[in-house]
């Protein structure tokens, strides 16, 4: 069961590269979007994979039971998912202004910055 999670956890971190290598913004953001959640899952299963004991003390108990569950991945995992989703908001915020200003999504055609010059130059290549 840990094989199959391990390779299922590999083919989504290898999706996320292969489209963060790619050329479209959009395909970058849900290549980001989907090695969060490749991170996320390693995380979470690092923290021990139990289906008979969940994370909860029970009442008149001080402490969890010794085969419960890591409670710490889990909230790890919880607050990097909400982290992730305002990240990922922002991003696609970011990509439909850059698409409205500047007519693309290509990021070989968005290249207005570069073409400005370095800012520190003494002013010889700047328009």
């Amino acid at each position: 069961m840990h094989l199959l999670f391990a390779l299922s956890i590999a083919v989504l971190a290898g999706c996320s590269l292969y489209l963060i290598l790619s050329r479209h913004i959009v395909r970058v953001l849900l290549g980001v979007t989907m090695l969060s959640a490749a991170i996320n899952l390693v995380i979470f299963f690092a923290g021990r994979i139990v289906t008979n004991t969940p994370a909860v003390i029970r009442a008149g108990e001080s402490s969890l039971p010794a085969d419960a569950a890591n409670p710490l991945p889990q909230a790890l995992v919880l607050t990097a998912i909400v982290i992730g989703f305002s990240l990922t908001a922002f991003f696609a915020a970011l990509a439909l202004q850059t698409y409205r200003r500047l007519g693309s999504v290509d990021l070989r055609q968005i290249d207005a910055a570069e073409r400005l010059g370095s800012p520190t130059s003494a002013g010889k290549d700047r328009p």
